[in-house]
């Protein structure tokens, strides 16, 4: 028995474990299998049944209704599942939370140990993502075993404590106070499931009184059901939708089972008598009967919602605002730098849209254009903040080594064309600013060797979104080759220039300064954009380590061995 000294931090430590196992198993199920779960979701949701049965299915495996709903509202956000069906499949990820808490309940318990030395062995020697997934799911399983021992062994202690059992009489009797104060520690905790059986293991150790225990369980639902909610404020209506939808259910559910708290009690008494059955039966009959109940009545459901939540139209959509940066998928590395680098696109088109336009600034000496391009750099600097941020949350989830790569390169990215943006923004239009009050204009040699080195800009950058999007080495070697032609147009736009001064040309001569300066800082734009191909081209070997020529004893020395490794010279000879 545990020392009475000891009740408080062993409970908090117990509670931590369980909790901290079944986020485990959530990021381990995820992780392994969370592509072909949404696939299974998306499939499923064409009609009711199908989508209640699917629910029941995933969210048994991932054993979370919140990771459930965070992804349903995922979905519902971009109109890929319709309301009413989202609902339905919600109604089957309670049943599945219910299913799962029955087999936890069960007495096999003994087993955390060799679960978690399987768990750990795995991890350990695993080289792939999903066995170390796996992996991680069996040490999960194996911490929430643990737990549910130790708060067994807590509620011996706890059946004696004069502090306890002022709480508890506090409560008993006042049943609508018990399941407001489970909904908020379940709302805490945000996991139902681990309310559900650490709820269970007191009841079992007789340390809470049955009713007390049931009414427990009905806060715990309602509190299970408003952590997805709050958890998406901030969000559009239309994703925030769908847990509301839920959330009312289960408000409505709870309304109409806790008058007859008592009575269910006693029936479920027949069936199995310990006090910790009947909690963990009476948890899966209520959700059960909530879907027997609501499944029929989703579109009703469905409209309520919306009448509460209705979704905003907005008549002009900010640019600066990041449109795919889904906060529901930080915990899933893969899909979540997918979101960033769609949103990378984004803002690339919009640094692509200001190179573009540049260029009409410079020739044609619009300054309201040039004003357009400053505010345009803002919302450039707005897209880089957001993906930036967005990024530094994802990193704090465990990732493959493929995944930070893309991680790397997708920040390096954004970060190289928020200069680009700079650049347009503070050196460009700044030349075409200092153009326009001198009131100069360029040779139609010099103007068109601008066009010529823009266009080259231009296509490049085209190339580079390429490059970043599929990460094709082909194109990439292209992009690299690209770098030491423009390098060569850079001398030769030069070399013409100054012949151009040499030959005394006035229009020449009063740009020269604007002219160069132009053609250099569209040379470092060049240079930031090929940078994207560096990283995938070192990862496949394909750089060489240095450009520098070697010396020529380095020379002497190197020679024979480059012959060996051509097939040129025979090893020895």
């Amino acid at each position: 028995m545990i020392a009475e000294s000891d009740i408080l931090a062993t409970l908090l430590g117990s509670v931590a474990l369980l909790l901290w196992g079944v986020r485990m198993v959530r990021t381990g199920m995820t992780r392994a299998f969370g592509g072909t779960l949404r696939q299974v979701l998306a499939a499923s949701s064409q009609n009711r049944l199908t989508a209640f049965g699917s629910g029941v299915a995933v969210t048994g495996l991932v054993q979370s209704s919140t990771a459930t709903a965070l992804l349903l509202a995922s979905f519902a956000g971009r109109g890929l599942v319709a309301l009413p069906v989202a609902l339905a499949v919600m109604l089957g990820a309670d049943v599945g939370t219910a299913l799962a808490a029955q087999v936890l309940s069960f007495d096999i318990k003994w087993i955390w140990a060799l679960l978690a030395f399987a768990g750990f062995i795995l991890f350990q020697a695993a080289g792939t993502e999903r066995p170390k997934a796996t992996g991680r799911i069996m040490i999960g399983l194996a911490l929430m075993l643990l737990a549910l021992t130790l708060i067994g062994g807590v509620g011996k202690t706890l059946r004696e404590n004069w502090l306890f059992a002022m709480v508890l009489s506090a409560l008993a009797g006042h049943a609508i106070v018990a399941v407001v104060f489970g909904a908020f520690i379940t709302w805490l905790a945000h996991s139902s499931l681990s309310m559900f059986l650490f709820v269970m293991s007191l009841a079992s150790s007789g340390v809470l009184p049955t009713s007390l225990a049931l009414a427990l369980v009905v806060g715990a639902n309602i509190g299970g059901g408003f952590a997805p909610f709050a958890a998406l404020t901030g969000s559009a209506p239309v994703a925030r939708q769908v847990p509301l939808g839920n959330l009312l259910m289960k408000i409505a559910g709870g309304l109409l089972v806790l008058p007859f708290l008592g009575i269910a009690e006693q029936l479920l008494t027949h069936v199995q008598a310990d006090p910790g059955r009947i909690t963990i039966n009476f948890h899966t009959a209520f959700n059960i009967a909530l879907a027997i109940l609501f499944l029929p009545l989703v579109n009703i459901v469905a409209t309520a919602a919306r009448r509460i939540l209705p979704e905003v139209v907005e008549a002009e959509t900010d640019a600066g605002r990041p449109r795919h940066l889904d906060p529901n998928v930080i915990a899933e590395p893969s899909e979540a730098l997918a979101c960033a680098m769609r949103e990378t696109l984004v803002m690339g088109d919009q640094v692509s849209s200001m190179l573009r336009q540049a260029l009409v600034v410079i020739e044609g000496n619009d300054n309201k254009l040039a004003k357009e391009l400053e505010k345009r750099d803002d919302t450039v600097d707005a897209l880089h903040e957001a993906i930036k941020l967005y990024l530094v949350q994802v990193s704090k989830s465990e990732m493959s080594e493929e995944e930070s790569r893309r991680y790397a390169e997708i920040l390096t990215f954004t970060t190289n064309l928020e200069h680009i943006g700079d650049i347009i923004d503070k050196n460009l239009m700044e030349l075409a600013q200092k153009k326009i009050k001198s009131k100069v204009n360029f040779s139609p040699e010099g103007l068109a060797e601008i066009r010529k080195f823009h266009g080259r800009v231009v296509d490049n950058m085209r190339l580079a979104f390429n490059v970043f999007a599929t990460r094709d080495v082909n194109l990439a070697r292209r992009l690299l080759a690209e770098k030491t032609v423009m390098r060569t147009a850079e001398l030769d736009a030069a070399e013409n220039h100054f012949a151009r001064l040499r030959d005394g040309r006035a229009d020449s001569i009063e740009t020269s300064a604007i002219h160069l300066d132009i053609i250099r800082d569209l040379k470092r734009i060049n240079g930031h954009l090929t940078s994207v191909a560096y990283p995938i081209l070192e990862a496949t070997g394909e750089l060489a380590a240095s450009r520098l020529r070697p010396l020529a004893k380095e020379a002497e020395e190197t020679e024979p061995a480059a012959a060996i490794g051509a097939g040129i010279v025979a090893p020895g000879k």
